[in-house]
């Protein structure tokens, strides 16, 4: 994310993308396509057509690569959390940008949670609680979530005294 568009003041304190896991079952999905393709290339038998039926199979384990392992890659890659000192931001899409922050001062509670598997591979759910109309932001598959969730909390706090000082 650019600093250029943060208020003045406002410095990034972290950005991250999803967990790798995300994309853990499109790459499972990749090395299958890549097998399946293998062994037909290698039972395809020895005929006049067979270039065509060979390049028949490429096309097709391209095509899907493509959709169920490309889509989701660039997904991941495109969806970021940055954390400023003065707001959560979310950004995400492939073609189309769709943003949302959470003001570090209308947030009233973070939370997080993760289970054994998620503790193991070091992410989890952060749940942020905001006063107004959206109410709650659920993440998931957040990596070093205790990490984000200690921060997030710990810059909600210095901004209310940073703001409690500018009051009087």
């Amino acid at each position: 994310m650019a600093d250029a568009d943060l208020s003045a003041g406002e410095r990034t304190v972290l950005i991250l993308n999803p967990h790798w896991k995300t994309v853990l079952w499109p790459f499972v999905l990749l090395v299958v396509v890549v097998i399946v393709a293998a062994v037909l290339l290698i039972v395809i038998p020895h005929n006049r057509l067979q270039g065509a039926e060979r390049i028949a199979v490429g096309a097709v384990a391209i095509v899907i690569a493509a959709i169920w392992v490309g889509v989701p890659l660039v997904r991941w890659k495109t969806t970021t959390y940055e954390l400023t000192t003065r707001r959560f931001r979310l950004r995400y899409g492939i073609l189309s940008r769709t943003g949302r922050d959470f003001p570090l001062i209308r947030i009233s509670d973070v939370s997080f949670s993760h289970g054994l598997i998620d503790r193991m591979l070091g992410c989890g759910r952060l749940v942020i609680e905001s006063a107004g109309e959206h109410g709650q932001l659920v993440l998931n598959e957040i990596p070093d979530v205790e990490k984000v969730q200690a921060t997030l909390f710990q810059l909600v706090e210095d901004e209310q005294a940073r703001l409690a000082r500018e009051d009087r």
